[in-house]
């Protein structure tokens, strides 16, 4: 059976390497995080001390890791996976942008590798279910072969083989997502200075035509309770959104409303921290409005 290698057990990795126990001979894991290694392990994993011994000990690698640059030296640094001689298919699952997705295909293919970028929706609870949705890009014929691990995570979709394709889709979602809390927070917002119930607001939005993915999850789950924890860091949806912008830049295509979340973006992360989860947009469109940010659900 092929044994399975997945580097960066982070908060989504973690759960979906969980996902892969069981789909080859062996899962081979590594991460920076000791802790984060163990834990796999317990599940049945097996550990590896650096990202070129899963190169050496794993057939297919998948990677799941917070920036680009990272993505890149975990597979072709000196120490990375492709100098470990064994790794014939890479998945890199994070989201890289499309222009790096090319530079790494390029890069493993010059090594004999295939490589295939797939980066994920669905947060942190649908990694841990297997309900992502995963959009994947790269050689059709080894894609029969990536499919079945994938479908293991949730539902992937191929967007053909042309590198860096699942992550120019995988940067749009990001923006429609974006771009809806963003709207959500302003309108929302406005009705509350017009005395509108919160909670209503939403349950009408989604009986009507100004839903979105916002108003359907994101408000129930972490606004409304002023929990603010959906689950993804403003300061990685920040790195999304600067993706995209500079790749809507590249292909001509202006993003003007990205561009008012990529700002809203950096008031977040700048007021509340990069760790802060990326509902708290909310926070600083209330703010401007004179609203207390900080007040109780």
């Amino acid at each position: 059976m092929t044994t399975i290698g997945f580097i960066g057990l982070g908060r989504m990795g973690a759960g979906m390497a969980a996902r892969l126990i069981g789909a080859g001979s062996s899962l081979l894991v590594h991460d920076v995080a000791p802790g984060a290694v163990e834990a796999l392990v317990a599940k049945g994993a097996v550990a590896a001390g650096s990202a070129k011994e899963v190169g050496a000990g794993a057939d297919i690698v998948l990677l799941s890791l917070p920036k680009p640059q990272i993505v890149h030296d975990a597979l072709l640094a000196e120490d990375g996976v492709a100098a470990g001689g064994r790794a014939r298919i890479i998945v890199d699952l994070s989201t890289s942008g499309s222009q790096m997705a090319q530079r790494i295909a390029k890069g493993l293919e010059d090594k004999g590798i295939a490589a295939f970028d797939a980066p994920v929706s669905g947060g942190v609870a649908g990694a841990r279910d297997g309900k992502l949705s995963l959009m994947a890009s790269g050689p059709e014929n080894a894609w029969p072969e990536v499919e079945p691990l994938l479908q293991r995570l949730g539902k992937p979709f191929y967007m053909g083989s042309v590198p860096g394709a699942g992550q120019t889709m995988k940067l749009i979602n990001n923006l429609l997502g974006a771009v809806a809390i963003a709207v959500t927070a302003e309108g929302v917002t406005m009705g509350i200075k017009a005395g509108l119930d919160p909670a209503r607001m939403i349950e009408v939005l989604n009986q009507s035509t100004g839903r979105n993915s916002a108003t359907q999850d994101k408000w129930p789950r972490s606004v409304l309770p002023r929990t603010f924890d959906f689950g993804f860091a403003t300061g990685l949806s920040l790195k999304d959104m600067r993706l995209c912008a500079s790749e809507a830049e590249a292909l001509g295509a202006p993003i003007p409303l990205g561009s008012i979340a990529v700002s809203l973006l950096e008031r977040t992360a700048a007021t509340y921290g990069e760790d802060s989860d990326f509902t708290a947009i909310a926070k600083i469109v209330e703010a401007d409005a004179g609203l207390d940010p900080e007040r109780p659900a």
